[in-house]
């Protein structure tokens, strides 16, 4: 166990330091961001001055390896744009993605995994075709058509929910449901797959030969069973949330860490964007090494051994 966590987190930091080393040359490559910061009509002394000061004028190895420094003592820098730590402008935004997945990820596991057990075990019936309908719309839909749709509905329309910003929970609702939208048909999918799976096992005949109804079969043996293929699903499907949030948060201009990654990019601010990506790397690691955790506890068969 302690052997396999050790691998893990090594791969983890492997992983980080790969994605960190391709955003830190492709945001460079992408431009001078001195050239965003100086004042209109600025002289070539005053815009060479700044890039000095900034540290741009250096070789980007030199760069790299001075920000690698800085990362080894927890230190973000600071925004070229902002004046301010890169750590408290990033703080500020995440618990708003962070509510944000959750709410997504609530909207996709109450309403994707019932759905999934439902076709599963009403296979060929009215049932399965109506779920598959709003499967087949939530995954076909994009975010930001979903989106601006129930902008125009419910917000502009009917008026009952906020069209934009975070200052209630109500605000909450629409990203939530346009980011969990995607999310909800894959658990539906996969959880219909995997309890089809398990239903077909001679367990589940010898439970019913025993007396059990269906419904209390599933209950009892196939959803424990099926649970594996979701948690894999689950742990991956957070990470996508994070990164399907840059598109629904500026949609609803949510103020989140995906709306101030499309703020910085637009503005070269390197050192947020950098910051953002290590943010949302760490969080997809993690739940990957989670599921794998869980795996054990959900099914006992499973050792993390070496």
């Amino acid at each position: 166990m302690t052997g396999h966590l050790a691998g893990r987190f090594g791969q983890a930091l492997v992983a980080c330091f790969g994605v960190l080393t391709i955003v830190f040359f492709v945001m460079r490559l992408s431009g001078d961001p001195t050239l965003l910061l100086v004042p209109e009509g600025a002289s070539a002394e005053q815009i060479a001055a700044l890039r000095h000061e900034l540290g741009f004028d250096r070789p980007m190895l030199v760069q790299y390896v001075a920000y690698l420094g800085d990362l080894a003592r927890f230190d973000l820098g600071e925004s070229l744009v902002q004046r301010a730590p890169v750590a408290g402008i990033v703080a500020e935004r995440i618990p708003y993605t962070v509510a944000l997945a959750l709410g997504a990820l609530l909207v996709a596991l109450g309403i994707g995994i019932p759905s999934g057990i439902a076709m599963a075990v009403w296979r060929g019936t009215v049932v399965e075709r109506a779920l598959a309908a709003i499967v087949l719309a939530g995954q076909s839909l994009p975010t930001f058509w979903s989106g601006i749709l129930m902008i125009l509905f419910f917000g502009v329309y009917l008026g009952w929910l906020p069209t934009s910003g975070a200052d209630s929970l109500a605000s909450l609702v629409m990203p939530a449901v346009a980011l969990g939208a995607l999310t909800m048909s894959t658990f539906a999918r996969m959880t219909r797959i995997s309890v089809l799976d398990e239903l077909s096992r001679d367990y589940v005949a010898a439970a019913r030969a025993r007396g059990l109804s269906r419904m209390a079969a599933v209950g009892r043996h196939v959803l424990r069973n099926a649970a594996i293929p979701v948690v894999t699903i689950a742990a991956l499907e957070v990470g996508n949330l994070l990164a399907g949030a840059v598109i629904v948060e500026t949609v609803f201009a949510w103020p989140g860490i995906g709306q101030l990654a499309i703020q910085s990019i637009a503005a070269r601010d390197f050192l947020v964007v950098q910051a953002v990506v290590l943010f949302v790397s760490i969080v997809y690691i993690a739940m990957n090494l989670l599921a794998d955790l869980a795996y054990a506890a959900i099914d006992p068969r499973i050792r993390l051994e070496r």
